[in-house]
């Protein structure tokens, strides 16, 4: 009788783990039930005066201290923000919030619409936090807002609405028009245009000066861009909206600098040349009273100037100048000392991206150096002199936090030294958040002190690694490997979880590969998309990324030698991962294919057609198929224009090799697409017809360069699953 017991006791738990085995990820997991989604800190902000933190939960806007974790109150309830909105608005209408300068304020933001990749509208309210009211920003029968900021003291909030830009006086109610001539399609002010908010991250074009006294703005005149018109379907006769675009070698938006001056209630122009082909992608306020600075870039974007104003004056002092045979990766920071004499930013002048010093004299001092890059400075405590910085000085893999002192010296690494880390620190310095993963654990959000101390765990995600552990997740691991042109690329593969090295298995490579951009991380940046390949592996496939030349964290020479010969490089490297893939015993010769989106998407492609049959199946999402389509400011960036080097556009767009098309091809597309457009896979289309060619294609109605909302990404998923296991 105990033997029977036994067997069948051994039995069931054979049955349980084999279950266990073979639980299955499922495209539904992923993109619709949110089995696999990880822990996150909603809301998290640092406040702007107390060491505090606050987060929304379900009953508000909680405070807490960051010394202690204590919740120190909800400064908004949920049920509150209700009673005070009658009824129309609770915690969870809250799309973005944000206090004023003194802490006494809430912005708060609510039916948010996109408009393109950062610009947004939205209807604002503003929350007194000791008079306990609640007031919107202006009339929301003008229309929702844009980059609603409140001033400096907090009294005031300056926004923008049909393209032009307003002063709402939160004390008075009175609402100040300070731009007139704003039409849609012709003039934008304190806004961005398309391109710049694309390419240049500058999206919101005004700045509030420190004492609140005058706002500094851009205005655009698109008036001679050309225009780009896509329809958009659903109604009986189609709507065509459109929109201004500049291709290479376009004309580009005219540009005025101005600033507002409250007390005369008018707009002084800061005369810069109008006529000059160049941009002025960045607008600030200096330590300085009362001076503007503005960066200058020419269209070549090869040189980059900084001018500082005093005004009212406007006489302009070039405080900086930057020259580089190629071109300038314009500086996430620009960050002006109280001490009212230097300045600090990241340049690539030495090869790799480090930290300097300059003095309003243009006289340099660099800070940090080594064969490895600063990814951006976090934060800056300018009373005991230390700058804190990410940089992958650990490994091209990593991303870490460092601190280091002005002079250059008692350099500190604060992370593991073994992962991907953001961090985001108290106003005071005094502590931060640190958010790590690394390529096969997913985040952990912790707060430490300034000395790197942990004081404790927001979130560990310890749900979503045990259910990773239950369905035996595949552990990616780093390869390299040298080409033929003896180039060493750096790369991650996943393997199946069951993976026998006796046995040939397809492979799936993933690329994107643009011009500085960066796949190969030790860290889980994509998560649906590593799920996506984990649920490939559990069905036999081998998933690989590699970072060809022209990628980032490796220094400006390997990123740059793509210079006017965007594709060439990027594809033959492709073609070499699947050649290196070939020799390895357990990898099936015949069974490789590539997939990408965007930059991606063309890169696949056009190593398809370079590729001389060594790719099976081939998938393109939204796809650049001729670099005359895009946009002049990314594209001119880096083949220039195409009157100065035609063949660096022709020689590597896709539509011009559509007779070397081989295997299987799968291309998609969102026929509302504002960034790579339609267009681009129409072309390839006509092409790949003219040529004989046949594939599968499939084009999302209404959608942009994102494809997703409702059912959409489930749906895109599924077509990109089923090609693969159709025909490779």
């Amino acid at each position: 009788m105990m033997k029977k017991l036994a067997l069948l006791l051994v039995f069931g738990l054979s049955i349980l783990v084999t279950f266990a085995q073979n639980k299955q990820i499922t495209l539904e997991d992923i993109w619709k039930n949110g089995t696999f989604r990880p822990d996150y800190v909603p809301g998290f902000q640092s406040m702007p005066v107390s060491d505090c933190y606050t987060m929304i939960s379900r009953s508000g806007i909680d405070k807490h201290q960051f010394s202690t974790g204590e919740l120190v109150a909800t400064i908004l309830k949920s049920t509150r923000l209700s009673e005070l909105s009658k009824g129309k608005l609770s915690v969870r209408d809250i799309d973005e919030y944000y206090f004023d300068d003194k802490e006494q304020k809430i912005m708060i933001a609510t039916q948010q619409e996109m408009i393109y990749r950062r610009s947004s509208k939205a209807f604002f309210y503003v929350y007194d936090i000791a008079k306990d009211t609640l007031i919107l920003v202006t009339d929301t029968t003008k229309g929702k807002q844009s980059f609603a900021t409140f001033s400096p003291q907090g009294d005031k909030v300056a926004f923008v609405r049909d393209n032009n830009l307003f002063i709402a006086d939160l004390t008075s109610g009175k609402e100040t028009q300070i731009t007139t001539d704003g039409k849609q399609n012709n003039i934008i002010n304190g806004m961005a245009d398309w391109v710049y908010e694309e390419e240049l991250e500058l999206s919101q074009a005004f700045v509030w000066s420190p004492d609140g006294t005058k706002i500094g703005y851009h205005r655009f005149d698109e008036s001679q861009v050309k225009e780009f018109s896509m329809n958009l379907w659903g109604e009986l006769y189609p709507e065509q909206y459109k929109y201004k675009y500049p291709k290479p070698g376009e004309a580009n938006s005219k540009i005025q600098l101005f600033y507002y001056d409250l007390n005369t209630q008018k707009s002084y122009d800061l005369g810069f040349d109008t006529i000059e082909d160049c941009y002025y992608p960045r607008m600030m306020w200096s330590a300085i009273p009362n001076q503007l600075v503005v960066v200058k870039l020419n269209r070549d974007q090869t040189r980059m100037e900084l001018f500082a104003m005093d005004l009212p004056k406007t006489d302009k002092k070039v405080i900086y100048v930057e020259k580089l045979p190629v071109w300038i990766d314009l500086p996430e920071e620009i960050l002006f000392l109280k001490d009212q004499k230097r300045f600090l930013f990241t340049s690539e002048k030495d090869g790799f991206r480090h930290i300097y010093f300059s003095d309003y004299n243009n006289k340099i001092t660099q800070l940090t150096t080594g064969n490895w890059e600063v990814a951006s400075i976090v934060y800056i405590d300018q009373k005991e002199q230390k700058i804190y910085y990410l940089s992958n000085e650990s490994g091209i893999y990593n991303r870490d936090l460092y601190v280091i002192s002005f002079d250059g010296k008692k350099k500190q690494l604060l992370s593991s030294g073994n992962g991907w880390s953001t961090a985001e620190f108290s106003t005071t310095g005094s502590y931060y958040k640190l958010s790590t993963s690394d390529m096969n654990t997913p985040p952990v959000h912790a707060i430490y002190d300034k000395k790197g101390k942990q004081l404790r765990v927001l979130a560990d995600n310890a749900n979503l690694k045990k259910k990773m552990e239950d369905y035996h997740f595949s552990k990616k691991e780093m390869i390299s490997f040298v080409t033929k042109d003896n180039v060493t690329l750096y790369g991650w593969m996943l393997k199946p979880a069951n993976f026998n090295s006796n046995q040939k298995y397809p492979v799936l490579i993933y690329c994107y590969g643009g011009p500085g951009s960066q796949e190969v991380m030790n860290g889980m940046r994509r998560m649906n998309d590593d799920l996506w390949y984990q649920m490939l592996a559990q069905k036999g496939y081998i998933v690989v990324c590699v970072d060809g030349r022209g990628t980032a964290a490796r220094g400006a020479d390997f990123k740059k030698q793509v210079y006017r010969n965007m594709g060439k490089m990027e594809s033959e490297d492709q073609i070499n991962t699947a050649k290196y893939l070939q020799s390895l015993p357990y990898v099936d010769p015949q069974r490789i294919g590539i997939w990408g989106w965007s930059f991606g998407g063309y890169l696949s492609t056009l190593s398809m057609m370079k590729g001389e049959g060594i790719f099976k199946t081939v998938m393109a999402v939204a796809p650049v198929t001729n670099w005359r389509y895009y946009d002049n400011i990314y594209t001119e960036r880096f083949l220039t224009t195409p009157a100065q080097n035609p063949k660096g556009y022709d020689d590597n767009s896709p539509i011009f090799f559509a007779n070397k098309a081989t295997g299987n091809y799968l291309l998609v597309h969102g026929t509302a697409d504002d960034n790579v457009h339609f267009q681009n896979s129409m072309e390839l289309v006509t092409a790949l017809n003219e040529a004989g060619f046949q594939y599968e294609q499939f084009f999302y109605p209404n959608k942009n360069h994102f494809i997703m909302g409702g059912n959409t990404r489930l749906h895109l998923y599924t077509k990109l699953t089923d090609f693969i296991l159709k025909n490779l």
